[in-house]
């Protein structure tokens, strides 16, 4: 029944998609096909058919280039993207139109799918009108905007961010609506700069991490490097999900990791074993809501680098219900053990909007692996593996639209 409803869905969707200038399919859509291993394809060359009769079809062109995105197709993505954006700055995702209860415009810059907030799976069946503005340094900035009622800055901390973010904050100083999330406060988010803004609160165990670029690793003498001691942790910047993340035990495996690592640019971190007493990693996602925390998932594993993909989750009953039963106690357990560290982290960045990767030691502190403001939060697993989840995400898109709603009301 499910795949036949599948089935129907993706026949509808691929018929709206072939009309000329369609609505947006938008991020969320063509992920949650993409996650539930549906095939694309059929939809990408719908998508490029329009394309070629219409080549002012920025819609067409921006899901395209997220559907080769999606594909690990980078490059020619990017290149998609790029016209897209030169066509059209403004993209209206699927909502409520008409009958929304609140605007919200989210600005975004170019670039890959984990360099921006994927903001509409936090407000995907909600009431509001979500408008996606792109703004890059390689055109002109809009004159005039839309009407909205409160601004996100989506635009997430990396390298090559940077510039944008400065830009930013110049161009939102007299904005005139009230805005979630300001650049510069998105800006220090680097993991070298979120290590020592949160040293020394009671609680929080958080390794200093420091940014060194090849010659620094390649010139350590046999310790190493930054000072630090084996083992140590070991990733370029800018890098996530941890791609080319390695725990490193000797100069000579530095040495064999540069070999196949490209890049000039590397954070090193001291290793924190933060092994449970029955020998499992556990990780935490946590979303930080005006300082109150949520949780949107709980990935255990085998091994210390965890993902929730990686992990196992969906082959081990016992561990979805160590999850389930952790989503139902966190106010009270979790959250509550956590409080003063997490309003501590909370204040000291200064974000509204904020997620923490992160887990416990075995002295009881928070570990914090990464701040950030672009982490992917969901609720694209299946009801009948994850039937605890849905409650639970909804609870937490439930805040983020109160949070729109008291940001809202700032300004009267």
């Amino acid at each position: 029944m499910l795949m036949d409803d599948i089935s129907r869905a993706d026949t509808a969707q691929l018929q709206a998609a072939s009309r000329p200038f369609s609505a947006l399919l938008g991020l969320a859509t063509l992920m949650r096909q993409a996650f539930l291993g549906q095939d694309l394809g059929p939809l990408g060359t719908v998508l490029l058919k329009r394309i070629e009769l219409n080549p002012g079809d920025a819609n067409a062109l921006l899901d395209c280039s997220t559907i080769l995105l999606l594909r690990g197709d980078t490059a020619l993505g990017l290149l998609m993207q790029a016209h897209a954006i030169a066509l059209q700055t403004s993209y209206l995702l699927p909502g409520p139109g008409a009958s929304a209860g609140l605007k919200l415009m989210v600005i975004m810059g170019p670039g890959a799918l984990m360099w921006n907030t994927p903001v509409e799976f936090l407000t995907e069946y909600s009431d509001v009108q979500v408008e996606l503005l792109y703004l890059s340094l390689d055109a002109d900035w809009p004159s005039s905007i839309s009407d909205h009622d409160v601004l996100l800055v989506g635009v997430a901390e990396s390298e090559e961010n940077k510039p944008l973010l400065a830009h930013l904050a110049q161009f939102l100083a007299v904005w005139p609506r009230p805005v979630i999330n300001f650049p510069a406060r998105i800006a220090a988010l680097t993991r070298e700069q979120v290590s020592l803004g949160l040293r020394g609160i009671r609680g929080v165990d958080i390794p200093q991490t420091l940014k060194v670029n090849r010659a620094a690793l390649q010139l350590s003498n046999g310790g190493a490097p930054a000072g630090q001691v084996f083992p140590v942790i070991l990733r370029p910047v800018d890098s996530h999900a941890g791609k080319n993340l390695d725990k490193i035990a000797s100069h000579e495996e530095i040495a064999s990791y540069l070999d196949r690592v490209a890049g000039d640019l590397f954070y090193i971190s001291q290793f924190v074993d933060y092994a449970s007493a029955d020998g499992l990693y556990r990780k935490y996602r946590i979303v930080l809501i005006n300082g109150r925390p949520y949780l949107s998932h709980l990935a255990i594993s085998e091994h210390w680098m965890i993902h929730y993909l990686n992990a196992g989750m969906r082959d081990s009953a016992e561990k979805r219900a160590e999850e389930a039963a952790c989503m139902a106690g966190f106010d009270t357990g979790f959250a509550r053990l956590h409080a003063d560290a997490l309003m501590a982290i909370y204040q000291r960045l200064g974000l509204p909007f904020l997620q923490l990767d992160c887990a416990e030691t075995p002295a009881g502190d928070l570990l914090i692996f990464e701040a950030g403001t672009a982490m992917l939060i969901h609720n694209m697993d299946e009801v009948a593996l994850f039937p605890y989840k849905r409650a639970v995400m909804q609870k937490l898109f439930a805040a983020f639209r109160q949070l729109l709603e008291d940001t809202r009301a700032t300004a009267a």
